[in-house]
């Protein structure tokens, strides 16, 4: 948490991230180039790279776009979500190399502007055979920058918190375009079937989990309550709910994080106020309730954030009768 933006800064877990992503990077790339010479002796350099880079950033991608719901099914990915954000803009990194090259192999030579060649050098759209795939992979690319160029929380202000979460909704459009594009032009020249049930099985993986974090999602949205006296309603039994964390609950249409620590019980809203991240997903270190997301704090009590930092989330009154805990869904007035 910070009161004021500024360059950010990296942790020794930051770093250790850092290093072992980039240490996977530059395995995989030796490894394509040096087994894809070995099988494919007259490809140029240039060729070699240009699919290195691509497989690349499109293996990054799915990892990108696995690693939120896996953290919902599984906690022990959070790790993970912590420095997302790095991956996403190395996955442009990767991305724009990928299409840099491209771009000078197919485009720079000749009179035209490689940007206008690439876009008139092949207008076939209604050929699936002879599709112009760049332009998709173009597009994609587009996405990616202004993703990766607003993933400061510098922008998270500036444009608002549901604006940002719009615009990096894109990333499903992206992934989307980009499997286009590989369908419409690597798999036509392809004649090995790996490349194709690659694509095919990262794309199932995807969906799957995609679909059972929603299911889980479903789940808890779907759960019934008894009500009590006084609006109180029926949300679990104590031993349901482990020490210094939560169980998330949905009343009225609002998620509702009741965390238990030091003997007693808190409700507060699930919704961090950093990016709508989920509390009850964290849980309690030096007496606030944590964000897993990006370590965002909360007094579990008041809701407040600890001084100096003035973000705020609803506290909802919480009871205890016979070892069932009861949460009012109307939140406190603060």
């Amino acid at each position: 948490m910070s009161q004021h933006y500024r360059a950010i800064s990296w942790n020794p877990q930051k770093r250790s991230y850092d290093a072992v992503m980039a240490a996977g990077l530059v395995l995989y790339l030796t490894l394509f180039v040096g087994v894809s010479a070995l099988t494919n002796p007259n490809a140029t350099v240039e060729t070699l790279l240009i699919r290195a880079f691509g497989t690349a950033a499109l293996l990054l991608l799915h990892i990108v776009l696995l690693i939120g719901p896996l953290c919902r099914l599984q906690p022990r990915f959070l790790p993970l979500l912590y420095n997302r954000r790095h991956l996403g803009v190395t996955t442009f990194i990767i991305g724009l190399a990928h299409g840099g090259l491209a771009l000078f192999q197919f485009h720079a030579l000749g009179d035209v502007n490689p940007l206008v060649s690439l876009f008139i050098s092949n207008q076939r759209y209604g050929s699936l055979a002879n599709f112009p795939f760049q332009p998709l992979g173009f597009m994609a690319l587009v996405i990616l920058f202004l993703m990766a160029a607003t993933s400061h929380d510098f922008w998270l202000k500036q444009l608002s918190p549901p604006m940002w979460k719009r615009l990096h909704m894109l990333v499903y459009v992206a992934y989307g375009l980009l499997i286009a594009h590989v369908a419409f032009g690597v798999l036509q020249a392809e004649t090995s079937p790996l490349l194709a049930g690659a694509l095919a099985v990262g794309m199932l993986v995807v969906l799957i989990v995609h679909l059972l974090a929603a299911r889980r999602e479903y789940a808890i949205d779907r759960q019934r309550h008894f009500s009590i006296e006084a609006g109180f309603v029926e949300v679990c039994r104590l031993d349901e709910i482990p020490e210094n964390r939560a169980r998330v609950v949905s009343l009225n249409g609002e998620r509702i994080a009741v965390f238990k620590h030091d003997g007693k019980l808190s409700a507060l809203s699930n919704v961090c106020q950093h990016q709508n991240g989920p509390l009850g997903e964290g849980r309690i270190i030096d007496g606030c309730v944590t964000c897993p997301w990006h370590g965002y704090q909360y007094l579990p009590e008041t809701g407040a954030s600890p001084p100096p930092f003035k973000e705020r989330v609803a506290i909802y009154p919480v009871k205890l009768i016979d070892d069932v805990v009861y949460v009012k869904p109307e939140s406190v007035a603060q």
